[in-house]
């Protein structure tokens, strides 16, 4: 699948580093970038708006200074994940931002806005729109975004319930342009694996969490690395949307995780933290089920460079499984 420029000649590894709330930031972001995968930001991590243009011209100045003293290893280009809910009262001045520093990559989520397309085509930046049901991607192609983030089931904070294999099969049948697979990638054979099924892009988020440029508390790099894909809780308690969670995280609020009351939807603000008194994601800690890969908290650099060397072994792996099956079938002919 032919992916745009800005998602294809940059890329050490062809890998997004999800936007994650509270802990990503310019930190993180940059080194991504300089390691060679698309960072993210939510643009409300940045609070006031005053510090999303602060951000914004840290970033694009960083990364300018990293391009011309590496012109051999340039930087990946960076994203920002706006939240297109109707209850995001800070849409409007933050696209406004990202059409001042032209933006490469937006991600959109919780909707699709047609008119947010627009002004990101506008400035000739690629639209990028996270959803978990096929119902939901025709609706964002429909509204003009030039690609897809299918957020499947076991991906870190807000998740769907399908399987990756069922998405993207059911994508592939009609739509041909980019898909960056979410949902337990956390080592190189799980972005090999994500290609095969039809994923131009993997979209990697919890592993990224035990980094040390995240903006994360100790206790939730420590959780991660410490706990695996049994210790995720899925529930709508916290924002009113399905979300997964770090199980010990949710006890420590007092609550049993085992037990958790539906939420109503209709009475969360899903660009804030909820309204329990345990708020996602400053107390109850969003994380993914693909978390056992995850075994030191390492800097993004040396992150991308593990992924990077998992990812060739596994294409050799899989080069040599190929060449034997290839061989036996061919002495089965013979013989």
């Amino acid at each position: 699948m032919a992916l745009p420029p800005v998602l294809r000649d940059r890329l050490r590894l062809p890998v997004i580093g999800s936007p994650l709330f509270i802990v990503s930031g310019p930190d993180l972001v940059i080194a991504q970038c300089k390691a060679g995968v698309v960072g993210s930001f939510p643009s409300l991590n940045a609070r006031p708006v005053s510090q999303l243009d602060e951000w914004l011209a840290r970033i694009t100045e960083e990364l300018a200074a990293w391009d011309k003293a590496h012109p051999e290893t340039p930087a990946a280009p960076f994203a920002v994940n706006q939240i297109v809910h109707k209850t995001n009262n800070r849409l409007e001045e933050d696209v406004e931002l990202c059409a001042k520093y032209k933006v490469p990559v937006v991600i959109t989520s919780l909707g699709a806005r047609e008119d947010v397309n627009n002004a990101v085509h506008g400035w000739g930046g690629v639209v990028l729109h996270d959803v978990i049901s096929n119902f939901f991607a025709r609706k964002a192609i429909e509204k003009g975004a030039d690609g897809l983030i299918p957020v499947a089931a076991g991906a870190g904070g807000h998740a769907g319930r399908l399987s990756p294999f069922a998405m993207i099969q059911e994508l592939r049948e009609w739509f041909d342009g980019p898909i960056a697979l979410s949902g337990s990638i956390a080592n190189g054979g799980a972005i090999l694996a994500a290609q095969a099924m039809g994923a131009d892009l993997a979209y990697i988020g919890s592993a990224f969490i035990a980094t040390k440029e995240a903006n994360a508390m100790q206790g939730y790099k420590d959780m991660i690395v410490e706990r695996g894909g049994e210790d995720i809780v899925y529930t709508n308690l916290f924002t009113g949307v399905h979300g997964n969670y770090l199980r010990p995280s949710i006890e420590r609020a007092g609550l049993d995780p085992d037990n958790l009351p539906q939420a109503d939807p209709s009475k969360m603000n899903f660009a804030s933290g909820g309204n329990q008194s345990a708020k996602a994601w400053k107390d109850i800690w969003g994380c993914g089920q693909g978390i056992g890969a995850v075994k030191e908290i390492l800097s993004a650099g040396e992150l991308v460079a593990r992924l990077a060397a998992e990812y060739e072994a596994a294409k050799a792996s899989l080069a040599a499984k190929t060449s034997f099956t290839a061989g036996k079938a061919l002495a089965f002919a013979d013989a």
